[in-house]
């Protein structure tokens, strides 16, 4: 497709890779009493520490879908590279905060979790079976009869009570399987609108995720992300796509039943970012903002967007502007969805830029508020079958091509990306693909390869701790 295999003069090549390692490394990080001043001011940074032994008022947890350990290194490299340092020696902003630990993500019945019963997990304290959420172990997938009394009470629900504002904020739809464990309760992570729901589920008294939103959670003050044609009904028009409708075959609109519901009350609906522009957070109370049918645009692709969208950090600051006028405090949930929908495409650009603008949220969290009564939580559900390797020299492009060297011994001759996925879109049957003079840092929807073709979830990473402690933690703290 790129034309014909070529011969890489070695000489050449090897030139090429000594000359970008010695370009990235700096005359101080040669000489030893620079690692050993970093390692010395490191040390002295952790005993300066004083532990925060009071109950925090506010909790903010973002969560990173899909955001391994590996997605984190990269995002970090293409972070710096982008403001045009060599990247491996970047700080995210979730690389700054005190405290970390690793945490396990298998589901009650898959070594491999999903993200609604790992979001089960965090946000609820128990491990659940896969594909479920907002429901305990005793809730098999599909089982409505079950889940009508198996349910769990999430971190959010917890904040209601002790009478604390609440807000959640994706880029993915607002009913997706992250989001959706916060306030809803489903055998099945599919049922996202009512046509999902099957009739004999229906019967039993199993209702729509999107409708339990509106219906049984009037209460949540901030919600922002995607999904308004799984609110509306299969005979509106979308506003941004006139071509489009909602799925709903109910004929709620269910928009509507939210706005009509906050009569009185200081709330405003948004779908474009306009609009989101001119919400005056002091003036605001309750604020639900839908900005596309399904899911949020990537990063990337926002400028392609001529409605418009807000930013994941900007989301952040505006939830965080309404939900800081209560006294008592609030939980916010910021989730970057689609680090984990770039993955399963194999769109490593796509969801390394959105590991970007993730951590620009956290850095707006950590900026607004006060770190002495506030408990900030950075993780993810899982991570994905994404790494890099093959020795590349410093410096090199991570969404870039390996300069060939003696320490990779490429048996077809062709070049390969420095990124690589164990599956996905990216596998080619008939073989690889030649990258023989493409920069593939300037096509962002190249599927990256993959070793192997599986259409759904990868291996994901195991860590030391159950990922139900994140839950227990925040109720602990507030």
């Amino acid at each position: 497709m790129f034309g014909a295999p070529v011969k890489f003069v070695l000489v050449a090549a090897w030139w090429s890779a000594w000359v970008l390692i010695c370009s990235a490394q700096t005359e101080e990080e040669r000489r030893p009493d620079y690692w050993n001043n970093l390692a010395w001011q490191d040390i002295q940074d952790v005993l300066q520490l004083q532990p925060r032994t009071g109950v925090a008022k506010n909790l903010v947890l973002f969560l990173g879908d899909g955001m391994g350990v590996s997605t984190v290194t990269a995002g970090r490299i293409l972070k710096g590279q982008l403001a045009g340092r060599t990247g491996e020696e970047e700080l995210l902003e979730m690389d700054k905060l005190p405290y970390s630990a690793l945490v396990k993500t298998y589901n009650l019945d898959r070594q491999t979790g999903d993200s609604a019963a790992t979001a089960t997990a965090y946000l609820g304290g128990v491990k659940a079976n896969y594909e479920t959420l907002g429901v305990d172990g005793m809730v098999a997938y599909d089982d409505c009869a079950a889940s009508l009394t198996g349910k769990v009470t999430s971190v959010l629900e917890h904040a209601h009570a002790a009478g604390k504002s609440t807000g959640i904020v994706v880029t993915s739809r607002i009913t997706h399987a992250t989001p959706a464990a916060s306030y809803a309760y489903a055998a099945n992570r599919a049922w996202e609108h009512d046509g999902k729901v099957p009739t004999d589920a229906q019967a039993l008294g199993c209702t729509d995720i999107a409708l339990q939103l509106v219906q049984d959670n009037p209460f949540i003050n901030v919600i922002l992300g995607g999904g308004r044609a799984y609110f509306t009904t299969t005979n509106q028009s979308d506003p941004e796509y006139p071509d489009q409708t909602g799925f709903r075959t109910d004929g709620r609109d269910l928009i509507q039943e939210w706005q009509d519901g906050k009569q009185g009350a200081a709330a405003r609906y948004v779908w474009r970012k306009a609009e989101f522009d001119q919400v005056d957070p002091a003036e605001t109370d309750f604020l639900m903002g839908l900005f596309e049918p399904s899911h949020m645009q990537y990063s990337l692709d926002t400028v392609n967007d001529t409605a418009g969208e807000p930013t994941i950090a900007e989301m952040t600051t505006k939830a965080l502007q309404i939900l800081t006028k209560n006294p008592k405090g609030f939980f916010l949930l910021v989730e970057g969805s689609k680090i984990d929908l770039g993955h399963h495409d194999s769109k490593a650009a796509h969801a390394l830029h959105d590991v970007i603008a993730f951590d620009d949220a956290i850095a707006v969290g950590k900026n607004m508020l006060d770190l002495d009564e506030t408990l900030i939580t950075v993780t993810a559900d899982h991570s994905h079958m994404f790494g890099f390797g093959g020795y590349a020299p410093r410096g090199t492009p991570i969404l870039g091509i390996v300069p060939e060297s003696d320490d990779n011994d490429v048996l077809d001759g062709m070049p390969f990306t420095n990124i690589l996925y164990g599956n996905g879109p990216g596998f080619r049957q008939e073989g690889r693909q030649n990258l023989t003079g493409v920069n593939t840092g300037e096509v962002p929807h190249l599927p990256y390869p993959a070793l192997h073709c599986l259409s759904w979830k990868p291996t994901h990473l195991e860590r030391v701790h159950s990922p139900h402690h994140p839950a227990s933690t925040q109720n602990y703290y507030h």
